[in-house]
C-alpha cells in the first residue's frame, strides 16, 4: 500500500454564507458541488491540486475554529492549513480591504520563506507563504527516521 496524495483537507465552520465568502470571493477558490448523499451540511473548494471541505457544525455554543490570534512564538506550531502564494504583499492588501483580521506577518523565516497568518471567519487558523524573491532554500540536513516502537 502507498498513499498517493493528500486530495483534501476539512475545518468546521459555524456560517456557510460567511464561509463562501471568504474562500470563493477573498481568496478565490472554485466552490464544487459536494456529495448529494450527506445528511449534513458544508461547502467544498477546489484549487490547484487540492480541495477544502468545509463541514457546518450546528453545535453554536464554542467556536469552531481552533488558531487563536495573538500566538506569538507559537505562530505556526498551532493546526492550520499552509497555503503557498505568488505574492504574500499582495495578498495582505487584499485581505486587509475585506476586513480580515491579520494574526502575524508578513514575516522572513529565515529559510527564504515569507509568512502572513490569518484567521478565517471561524477562527481557523491559515498561513500563507511565498518564496522570497531571490532566495533559494538552504539544504537542511534532516534527523534521522525513529525505528517503528522507538522512543
Amino acid at each position: 500500500m502507498q498513499i498517493k496524495r493528500l486530495d483534501h483537507s476539512a475545518l468546521v465552520v459555524a456560517d456557510l454564507d460567511r464561509t463562501r465568502w471568504f474562500y470563493s470571493h477573498v481568496l478565490g477558490l472554485e466552490e464544487i458541488a459536494r456529495p448529494s448523499t450527506f445528511s449534513f451540511g458544508g461547502c467544498w473548494f477546489r484549487g490547484q491540486g487540492f480541495e477544502l471541505h468545509c463541514i457546518l457544525e450546528r453545535d453554536t455554543t464554542a467556536p469552531a475554529g481552533f488558531g487563536q490570534p495573538g500566538l506569538g512564538a507559537n505562530t505556526g506550531l498551532a493546526h492550520h492549513l499552509g497555503f503557498e502564494v505568488d505574492d504574500v504583499g499582495a495578498l495582505e492588501a487584499r485581505l486587509r480591504a475585506h476586513g480580515a483580521a491579520i494574526v502575524a506577518g508578513p514575516m522572513q523565516r529565515g529559510d527564504g520563506i515569507v509568512q502572513l497568518y490569518v484567521n478565517d471567519p471561524d477562527g481557523n487558523f491559515i498561513e500563507f507563504f511565498m518564496h522570497a524573491p531571490g532566495s533559494t532554500l538552504p539544504q537542511f540536513e534532516r534527523a534521522p527516521v525513529r525505528e517503528r516502537g522507538a522512543p
